[in-house]
C-alpha cells in the first residue's frame, strides 16, 4: 500500500491521512451514510501514538497509522455496537473482537463502526435502522449489503481499509457494486470471536481495500489460529503478502458454466469473459467445469442460514441486555412479544419465522435436513473441481447496482441477487471480488474463488489480474 510507504518515508503523517479521512466523511457522510458511529477523538488519539511510533523508528507494522473501518457487528470496547437494529441500539460491549483486536494492535486508526443491514440480513444495507448506505459512484443506487457501509467508505475516502463479514456474499457483492475489492477467507482462517452471529457456520470476517494488496495486507493482520474461538483453524498462516508478487504462468482457472447462463446480465458476462480472456493471454489456462448442484444453492443456503438465525436471535428478548419497551415485568411473555416485534426489522422477522418454521416438527427433515445434504453435494463439486483447476473464476453479481428500493417489495428478486456468492459459504471456501470494468459507468465485480485455505492463490491471481488489466489500460491510452 502506497500510504504506508509514505509514513515510512516520512512523506506525510498518520495525523495527515486521518485528517483527510474525516475531511472526507464530512464532505460525503450526508449523502452517503456509510457509518453508524464514527470515533473521532479515538482516531486522533491512535494517528499520534502512531506518529510517534515512527519517529521512534524500528520494526513497524505495515497497518500502523493506517485508517480502517469496522463493521457494526464486531464488538468494539467501550463504542456502540447495534447491528443496524433498534433492539442493540445502545449496546456498548465490553471486549473487542478478535479481528479488532489484531488491527488495533497493529497500531492501525479506528475511524468508525460501519452501515449495514440488521444483523447482516439482506442484499444493499436497506434494512439498516440508520436508513440506506447509497452507492459513493450513484447515490439513487444501493451500495449492497450487507457490509455496504464498509464498501461505501472505502470506495468514497471515507476510510482507506475496512473490516466487513460475509454470510452469503456480504463482502463481495458491496465491493463489486462500489468497485472496490473485497475478501472473503476460508471459514475458520479468521476468528469469529466478538462477530455477533447471523448464521454462525456461514459468518466470516474478511478485509475491504482498494486493492487486492490492500487486501493481502489485512489478512496478514487478522488471520491467525483463537483459542477463544472453537470454529478458528489450528493451521499455519502464510504470507499473503508475498503471494501477490507471482504471475499466471500456468495456473489453471476453472470456469464453471452454471454460472454464465441463464439470469446473467449479458454486459457482466461479457465484462467477466474478457477479463477471464487477457489472463489467458498472459499464461493462464482456462478449463471448463461443471458444478451440477451450485442451482441449489440459493434455496440451500437461506434455509440453512436463516434456521441458524432463528436460534441466534433468540437470545434478544430484552431480559438480558438491549431494548426492551418497558411492558411490566410481571407479565413475562407480553415483553418478550412486544420487545421482540418493536425491536426486529421486518426483514430480520422474516428470517426468525422462516428460520423457525424450517426446525420444526414435521418439517425439519422435509427441509433442514435435506438442506444440509444438498450443502455437501455443493461442497463435494468444488472439491472435485479443485482437482483439476488452481482457482475458479465466476461473476460476483448477476446485476448491476440497482436502485434504491427497487427490490424490497420482492423478497425472492432481493434473494436471487446472491446466486453467485452463496455456494462459496456453504462450501467454506474463500473468494475475492475486483473490479473488472464497468457498463454504463456502474462497476462490474469478477469473483475468484479458491481452494480450502488457498488464500494464497486468490491473491496471486487477483494481483496479476490487476497488473495486466492497468498495464492494458495504459497501453490502450497510450499512457
Amino acid at each position: 500500500m502506497e500510504l504506508a510507504r509514505l509514513l515510512r518515508k516520512g512523506d506525510i503523517s498518520a495525523r495527515e491521512i486521518t485528517e483527510s479521512v474525516f475531511g472526507r466523511i464530512g464532505e460525503r457522510e450526508e449523502t452517503i451514510n456509510a457509518f453508524i458511529t464514527t470515533t473521532r477523538e479515538i482516531a486522533f488519539k491512535q494517528a499520534k501514538e502512531a506518529d510517534a511510533r515512527f519517529r521512534q523508528g524500528g520494526d513497524i507494522p505495515l497497518l500502523t497509522g493506517i485508517p480502517v473501518a469496522v463493521k457494526d457487528l464486531l464488538c468494539t470496547k467501550g463504542i456502540k455496537t447495534t447491528c443496524g437494529s433498534k433492539i442493540l441500539e445502545n449496546f456498548v460491549p465490553t471486549y473487542n473482537a478478535t479481528a479488532v483486536k489484531n488491527v488495533l494492535d497493529a497500531g492501525a486508526v479506528l475511524v468508525g463502526k460501519t452501515n449495514m443491514d440488521e444483523f447482516g440480513m439482506g442484499s444493499s444495507t436497506e434494512n439498516s435502522i440508520m436508513g440506506p448506505t447509497k452507492n459513493p459512484l450513484d447515490p439513487k443506487r444501493v451500495a449492497g449489503g450487507s457490509s455496504g457501509g464498509s464498501a461505501a467508505a472505502v470506495s468514497s475516502a471515507e476510510s482507506i481499509l475496512a473490516l466487513g463479514t460475509d454470510t452469503g456474499g456480504s463482502i463481495r457483492q458491496p465491493s463489486a457494486f462500489c468497485g472496490v475489492t473485497g475478501i472473503k477467507p476460508t471459514y475458520g482462517r479468521v476468528s469469529r470471536y466478538g462477530l455477533i452471529s447471523y448464521a454462525s457456520s456461514l459468518d466470516q470476517i474478511g478485509a475491504i481495500g482498494k486493492t487486492v494488496e490492500d487486501c493481502a495486507m489485512m489478512l496478514d493482520v487478522i488471520c491467525g489460529h483463537d483459542p477463544l474461538d472453537t470454529t478458528s483453524a489450528n493451521v499455519a498462516k502464510p504470507d499473503f503478502k508475498a503471494a501477490i508478487k507471482e504471475d499466471l504462468e500456468g495456473i489453471r482457472i476453472g470456469i464453471p458454466e452454471e454460472f454464465f447462463s441463464e439470469g446473467l446480465d449479458s454486459r457482466i458476462k461479457e465484462k467477466v469473459l474478457t477479463a477471464i480472456g487477457l489472463m489467458e493471454k498472459n499464461g493462464a489456462r482456462v478449463v471448463p467445469i461443471n458444478l451440477p448442484h451450485s442451482p441449489y444453492a440459493v434455496s440451500t443456503y437461506y434455509l440453512i442460514a436463516t434456521a441458524e438465525a432463528s436460534s441466534n436471535l433468540a437470545r434478544y428478548d430484552g431480559v438480558k441486555y438491549g431494548f426492551r419497551n418497558g411492558v411490566d415485568m410481571a407479565d413475562c411473555m407480553e415483553m418478550y412479544e412486544k420487545t421482540r416485534t418493536e425491536g426486529f426489522g421486518m426483514e430480520v422477522k422474516r428470517r426468525i419465522m422462516l428460520g423457525t418454521y424450517v426446525l420444526s416438527a414435521g418439517y425439519y427433515d422435509a427441509y433442514y435436513l435435506k438442506a444440509q445434504k444438498a450443502r455437501t453435494l455443493i461442497k463435494e463439486d468444488f472439491d472435485e473441481a479443485f482437482k483439476t483447476v488452481d482457482c475458479i473464476m465466476t461473476p460476483v453479481s448477476p446485476c448491476l447496482p440497482f436502485t434504491l428500493g427497487e427490490k424490497m417489495t420482492d423478497p425472492l428478486q432481493m434473494y436471487l441477487v446472491d446466486i453467485y456468492t452463496v455456494s462459496l459459504n456453504l462450501a467454506g471456501l474463500p473468494g475475492m471480488s475486483l473490479p473488472c470494468g464497468t457498463v454504463d459507468d456502474l462497476p462490474v465485480g469478477l469473483q475468484i474463488v479458491g481452494n480450502h485455505f488457498d488464500e494464497e492463490m486468490v491473491l496471486r491471481v487477483g494481483a496479476a489480474y490487476e497488473r495486466i488489466a492497468f498495464s492494458n489500460r495504459n497501453h490502450n491510452h497510450g499512457i
